[in-house]
């Protein structure tokens, strides 16, 4: 499909749309026209066939927000009725050219093409139709743009309070950055010439679909609309060497273990003028040998004597980094009860922290002395008329 047919079509009208219809209405009309011409529902009719790629070209243009702007800025400004002005329509807001003179016959738009009459448009037309097709390979087609830097990815392992508390670390990461020997021209003299495939644009048409031409990256310059005739020693003609640098990296209080943090232009450095990358840094945290954790909160397990369990009382927890707590322990509290002290875990975003989860575990002597020996076997004297295990034997009966 030529450019001219491309935006004389009123692809609103093949869907039955008006122009102000809402994405889900497009969406809507798209799916009840593509059932109805679907070639599987109408074998061997070529015209519904043919309806049905309409529709699905359609669908492609106006389905896609991006395209569907440049689509109605494309028929705004020449309008949807025709694109030749008429005789004499040289005057002012009016074009005194035939739209195919301004594109040369998919030629590339070069020197050719009428001149804009007062108030019309004296060049940039290529700017408002760049995004939607391709014009052809011709010198007047944009020079390579400014290239956005490649994103990198490091890891770092951080140590359990490292992580709880925050830490700057050095980090050494490898990126291909503008060649030092060559200034990043691919030349030994430093004067490559244009690409004559790409004639400089770094892209190359691969054929045409919904009406606008798809480009790739030129293959004989790989993109750079540079070649070098005399390749640079280091880097071969491209431009680009690998460079290693090491860097102070901040990571936050309170990271987790596998986390991935983002540090925006800190990646490989663009090309042409273009953005830095991004990197990426993903934390390992080692274990504690007292601490766990669990989300923003911390945990611990405290051992308590079989006294400090029946009879309660005061217990001195230990905190990360910080002075012991003192929690109440109730009287008869059992082995695995968890108690909280509130504040004493992870940072969170807001700076607020989590936190400590304190587990009671009951410690039983191995070995006891003769004193402790005797004050508990005349505990167990004592309480010889209590069965713990009564109600369990009842309960397993009446089940």
């Amino acid at each position: 499909m030529s450019t001219k047919d491309f935006i004389e079509k009123d692809y609103y009208k093949v869907l039955g749309v008006p122009q102000d219809a809402t994405e889900a209405e497009i969406k809507k009309a798209y799916r009840k026209l593509a059932r109805e011409y679907h070639p599987d529902a109408n074998k061997g009719n070529a015209k519904a066939e043919e309806r049905f790629k309409e529709i699905s070209e359609a669908n492609d243009i106006l389905g896609d927000a991006k395209k569907r702007k440049e689509y109605d800025e494309a028929r705004s400004l020449f309008g949807s009725g025709g694109f030749r002005a008429g005789p004499g329509a040289g005057g002012a807001g009016s074009f005194n050219f035939d739209l195919g003179d301004l594109f040369g016959g998919g030629q590339g738009g070069g020197q050719g093409g009428g001149q804009a009459g007062a108030g019309g448009f004296g060049g940039g037309i290529g700017d408002v139709f760049g995004g939607l097709f391709n014009r052809g390979g011709g010198t007047g087609g944009a020079r390579t743009q400014p290239r956005r830097g490649q994103d990198i990815e490091s890891e770092v392992t951080l140590s359990f309070t490292e992580a709880i508390e925050g830490a700057t670390v050095p980090l050494r990461m490898s990126s291909q950055q503008a060649c030092k020997a060559c200034s990043g021209t691919g030349d030994k003299n430093g004067t490559p010439r244009v690409c004559p495939t790409c004639v400089g644009t770094g892209q190359v048409a691969r054929g045409s679909g919904g009406g606008f031409s798809l480009t790739d990256p030129c293959p004989d310059c790989k993109g750079r609309g540079l070649i070098a005739e005399n390749p640079c020693d280091i880097c071969k003609g491209s431009g680009r060497a690998k460079s290693s640098r090491t860097m102070q990296v901040r990571i936050p209080a309170g990271v987790s273990d596998g986390q991935r943090i983002r540090l925006r232009g800190k990646g490989a450095p663009g090309e042409r003028g273009g953005p830095a990358g991004d990197l990426y840094v993903v934390v390992h945290v080692g274990s504690h040998p007292v601490f766990g954790r669990k989300d923003d909160n911390l945990t611990v397990t405290v051992p308590v004597t079989y006294p400090e369990a029946a009879l309660g009382g005061d217990i001195r927890v230990p905190t990360l980094g910080g002075p012991p707590v003192t929690l109440k322990l109730p009287p008869g509290t059992p082995n695995g009860r968890t108690m909280r002290a509130r504040g004493k875990g992870a940072v969170r975003k807001d700076g607020s922290r989590g936190d400590l989860l304190v587990t009671v575990e009951v410690s039983v002597p191995k070995d006891l002395p003769g004193k402790a020996r005797d004050a508990l076997e005349a505990y167990r004297e004592a309480t010889a008329d209590e069965d713990p295990r009564a109600e369990l034997f009842q309960a397993a009966k009446g089940a």
